[in-house]
């Protein structure tokens, strides 16, 4: 062993060190206990900083011995993933086998499966994170051997600070082949009694689906809120998977479902979560899902839990109060568009029933520290909002932040303004305003935009794909010539191009929107300095057919763009989102 453990010696922590941090394992620093022996609780120096850790002290009387002290050391240190623990360092000293791992503050999931404080959709995000976890062991990326866990069961899914789903403890976890359809393994790793598969009993071997099983048994105690056993009071040992089961079957469901989760339960959200568990739970192994499916069911089931509460905020919190008497009127009123939130957001849907949301210059503009000109704040009637902001060509930032998104649909995030020249409010279709969004390292230009039907203008900053349905983000505006007044930031979704059409890579001059009737009042004075800047050296013979090479936009050549960014602009950017640094 000590030959292995000298390939991870940069984890290793010394003793003293250990004993400094938990006071000579003093009991007062114990958070856990098992079947491993005890784990404590320090503040430790590592290879990634000094914190907090978990440290899991082995203890050979119990039958933990170097073969699982090895095995974790190794596992953790070839796999990692945000849903799996972090091993942070190891201490193989004076015959003691100490692993440290990241904290996770929470505790384990057991702990709060009875827990009145955890929501639906908290319970479903930890499963799914659980389930990332297990699917990336299942099916490791690179040359990477598959691994089953082999004691999957909610005592080893962890909970950080943020109660993001880990998964932990890999001692009895065993590696196969990873490009084979099925690993079987034959072992006498029982795992947990009821949490393991059935058919190992019978078989004495594990698969995947062994561990598909497991997962399937934690996925019913999330949704009733109990532990799988319980003891009778004879002292007898309880299964409750069977049970559960049967009253799945009879449609029954209902009756078993945790009384005291705190906010309505999505019915679609529950059917899901509970389709997908109970399908884990098939005798038959080839009859369980993968768990890329389970992760993929979970998703749909956390995107229905927070669509629901996302329509419950958005009637709570409707400025006025509006009054309807069904789901499809509410939808007309929806469509129409509403302000939510104190009068600070503006929420709508399009035709494809996808949320777009406008947050008030008031309510993320950030105020910098000298500035107490509140005089900047003006009144417009034609506003959606009661206030927007006069910018004086100074600097500007902005903080947005929503919650009311479509998951997994591209949106444009828009700058939504007027010129407080009257003359140049009725050119309109240019503007020169310079930004960035935070983590880029260049300013980019925005010098197009199109005027709202009362007569706001729209410039586009930049895209991103929504993850889920709430966004946190940073936009910083430079100096600018002309004074604007801002209404707020727009997250609109991308429509799909319909007259925009190309056809053998000729521009086709058809008027994409009423603005395009007037295009050569919209066409920017410095047209032949943008057009240098495309990568591909874009030819035009009229200065019509060069507006519309701007319209539909064209890939920029630039060498300075910054690293992966989470707002992204596709490859064909238009010129209202040009790129003239940061962003890809």
């Amino acid at each position: 062993m000590a030959s292995l453990i000298k390939e991870f010696e940069h984890l290793e922590i010394p003793l003293e060190e250990i004993k400094s941090a938990t006071n000579n394992f003093d009991n007062s620093k114990v958070i856990g206990k098992g079947g491993f022996g005890k784990v404590y609780v320090g503040e430790v120096s590592h290879s990634k900083g000094r914190n907090m850790v978990a440290i899991k002290r082995l203890d050979s009387k119990l039958g933990q011995g170097g073969p699982e002290f090895l095995k974790e050391i190794t596992m953790l240190s070839c796999y990692t993933h945000e849903n799996l623990i972090s091993l942070l360092g190891f201490c193989n000293q004076e015959d003691e086998m100490i692993l440290l791992y990241e904290y996770a503050s929470n505790g384990s999931l057991d702990r709060h499966l009875g827990d009145t404080t955890l929501t639906w959709r908290q319970r479903i995000k930890i499963c799914l994170d659980a389930a990332k976890g297990l699917s990336y062991l299942h099916d490791p990326n690179g040359a990477h051997q598959r691994v089953l866990h082999c004691d999957i069961k909610s005592a080893n899914i962890l909970l950080d600070d943020q109660w993001n789903g880990k998964v932990s403890d890999f001692g009895l976890s065993k590696i196969g082949p990873a490009n084979q359809q099925n690993s079987f393994i034959v072992t006498n790793a029982l795992g947990t009694f009821g949490y393991c598969d059935p058919l190992f009993m019978e078989t004495y071997s594990l698969t995947k689906e062994s561990d598909v099983y497991s997962f399937g048994v934690v996925l019913f105690e999330v949704l009733c809120g109990v532990l799988c056993f319980q003891y009778g009071t004879a002292g007898q040992f309880n299964v409750l998977v069977p049970m559960w089961k049967k009253k799945y079957k009879q449609n029954k469901i209902d009756e078993i479902v945790f009384p005291d989760i705190r906010q309505p339960m999505d019915q679609k959200a529950l059917e899901t979560f509970s389709d997908i568990a109970y399908q884990c739970l098939h005798k038959c192994r080839k009859e369980r899902p993968v768990m890329a499916e389970v992760v993929e069911k979970l998703e749909m089931a956390l995107e229905s839990q927070e669509a629901s509460e996302g329509k419950e905020w958005i009637i709570r919190t409707m400025v006025p109060p509006l009054n309807y008497t069904s789901e499809a009127e509410l939808n007309i009123l929806l469509c129409k568009g509403v302000l939510l939130n104190g009068g600070t957001t503006w929420f709508s849907l399009n035709d494809n029933e996808e949320h777009c949301v406008m947050i008030s210059i008031a309510d993320c503009l950030i105020h910098n520290a000298n500035d107490h000109n509140i005089s900047r704040y003006k009144s417009d009637c034609n506003s959606r909002f009661s206030m927007s902001y006069s910018t004086n060509g100074d600097k500007f930032q902005t903080h947005v932040r929503t919650r009311m998104l479509s998951p997994r649909i591209t949106y444009i995030v828009n700058i939504v303004f007027k010129f407080l020249s009257e003359t140049q409010q009725r050119k309109g279709g240019c503007i020169d305003l310079k930004y960035k969004i935070a983590g880029e390292r260049n300013y980019s230009t925005v010098y197009l935009a199109n005027k709202r039907e009362d007569d706001w203008l729209v410039a586009e900053l930049c895209y991103f794909i929504s993850d889920r349905t709430s966004v946190d983000l940073e936009i910083m505006f430079d100096y600018h010539k002309s004074h604007i007044v801002v209404e707020g930031i727009e997250f609109r979704p991308l429509e799909k191009a319909g007259n925009e059409v190309l056809e053998d890579e000729k521009v086709d001059t058809q008027p994409i929107s009423d603005e395009d009737t007037y295009w050569e009042k919209i066409l920017p004075n410095d047209y032949e300095d943008i057009i240098k800047w495309s990568k591909d050296s874009e030819q035009w013979t009229t200065k019509k057919e060069l507006y519309f090479i701007l319209r539909k936009g064209f890939l920029v050549n630039n060498d300075e763009l910054t690293g992966p960014s989470l707002f992204r602009r596709p490859e064909s950017a238009v010129v209202a989102g040009s790129e003239t640094g940061g962003g890809e």
